[in-house]
């Protein structure tokens, strides 16, 4: 989601002259867009800004500015913590950003070419006085982190990319009205609202247009999409009614969504998956815990045997499906028991893939002040033992696939070796090998999978 919202800001300033630049120290203007899930996401985005401060001793002029949910919830503070900061935004406001950044930007080269040696002169920031949108002034430590009506209609643009681009993440919403009594979520993103159906159809088609095969579909809880502003249709809720008619764009290969709450998975969804193809063969799901005690002191409303039940009617509605999920260990009062009941649960699911969090004290929520907080050891040994039993479960998994021929859709050079390409199965697992970029990104290709190092496949491209 980050990500998404990281590029809607990017498009406004390539959109209005700016060049995006891979060197940080050549920038006029460095944003971080934070998170808040977890502290050491807020702590690694702190120590980012603390050294790139140092850009300032040699370009006085530079922007800097924290995005997002750490932003949100931290407001002004953030100032105290880094001095060179000149701008805090919310979730919200990101299509405020250009016009904050350029209006400090324009000021601040203003005022040094006005200056009479300017070359030996630094203005102090707090001293700035920047006019926006030519109606009201501020100082140029800006924070916006204010509700707007429709802020999740922002979330829309695209960066063109030079090559080609074979999947895109699409918003349909914004905030959650669940209260985990460990997320700060609610409160950094608000509550939920639901784009018109017709606008997000409409951004797909405009992305196939361009070439794209595979769309996301993003949402806080994805599932619970457009449900206290958009009417039922034929039984059918307003995320399967979003999830049909993106169907019907054609040229569209593979849908995917993330992530969905079992409240709310209903079976309108289940059935999607056996009359919507492009649907992909892969759900992120959810689990959290694996004991119902947990689950109710985390304010997950469902017990685990629902979670059970659905994993199963995926399972039947879909025989192909891989369902991966989000663990968090060591939550305050978790005993050996809890413990167990999750690692019996992770077992009878069969996960294809687990993302296991230590939990982690979140400011101003109901976890963070309840009795009984584990120890960092105990959290770690916990941790150390569900990743043991996912690649249990992995690895002989994705070893069954040596041999066979996968569909899998050519995404481009590898991350980590240009050299060679990378795609995803329809159940999101990731197959590397060679072959010609420029031809074969954007392209859904069959791969003989050949070999697996666990969690990645290899294998070679058929020739037909």
């Amino acid at each position: 989601m980050n990500e998404r919202d990281s590029e809607q800001v990017a498009q406004t300033f390539a959109e209005r002259g700016y060049t995006l630049t891979p060197q940080e120290q050549d920038a006029d203007a460095i944003l971080i867009n934070t998170c808040s899930v977890r502290d050491q996401a807020e702590q690694k985005a702190l120590g980012k800004m603390g050294m790139m401060g140092k850009y300032r001793e040699n370009r006085a002029h530079v922007v800097y500015g924290f995005m997002g949910c750490m932003a949100q919830s931290r407001g002004s503070e953030l100032f105290e913590r880094v001095p060179h900061l000149d701008l805090v935004v919310g979730t919200q406001k990101y299509h405020r950003v250009f016009d904050y950044v350029d209006s400090i930007l324009s000021r601040r080269m203003e005022t040094r070419m006005d200056e009479v040696g300017a070359e030996m002169v630094t203005a102090r920031v707090e001293d700035e006085v920047i006019k926006v949108n030519q109606d009201r002034i501020i100082s140029a430590r800006v924070v916006d982190t204010e509700e707007e009506e429709g802020s999740q209609n922002t979330i829309r643009d695209h960066i063109p990319k030079e090559t080609q681009q074979a999947t895109a993440f699409v918003s349909i919403m914004q905030g959650c009205n669940m209260r985990c009594s460990f997320c700060i979520v609610p409160d950094t993103r608000g509550k939920e609202r639901g784009r018109p159906i017709e606008d997000i159809v409409g951004e797909v088609k405009e992305l196939v247009a361009k070439g794209v095969r595979e769309v996301t579909l993003l949402g806080q809880i994805v599932n619970l999409y457009g449900r206290t502003e958009f009417p039922k249709v034929d039984g059918k809720s307003p995320f399967v009614q979003l999830l049909e008619a993106v169907h019907e764009v054609e040229g569209l290969a593979r849908i995917r969504f993330t992530s969905p709450h079992p409240i709310g998975y209903r079976d309108d969804l289940v059935a999607a998956f056996t009359y919507l193809p492009k649907l992909c063969s892969h759900i992120h799901f959810p689990m959290q815990s694996g004991s119902d005690r947990i689950l109710k002191k985390m304010r997950r409303p469902y017990k685990n045997e629902k979670f059970l039940t659905i994993c199963e009617k995926m399972k039947a509605a879909r025989p192909n499906l891989a369902i991966t999920t989000d663990v968090i260990v060591g939550f305050p009062g978790e005993t050996e028991e809890d413990f167990q009941e999750t690692l019996e649960c992770m077992k009878k699911v069969g996960f294809d893939n687990s993302f296991i969090f230590r939990y982690s004290k979140r400011k101003d929520t109901p976890a963070a002040e309840m009795d009984e907080q584990l120890s960092e050891k105990v959290k770690e040994e916990r941790n150390q033992s569900l990743l043991r039993v996912q690649e249990e479960l992995t690895i002989p998994k994705n070893a069954k696939l040596i041999g066979t021929v996968q569909q899998v859709l050519c995404e481009g050079p590898s991350k980590t070796n240009k050299e060679t390409l990378s795609g995803r199965t329809s159940q999101n697992k990731i197959v590397i090998f060679k072959g010609d970029a420029e031809r074969m990104s954007g392209q859904l290709l069959d791969i003989k999978i050949e070999d697996s190092t666990g969690y990645t496949l290899y294998g070679t491209p058929e020739i037909h």
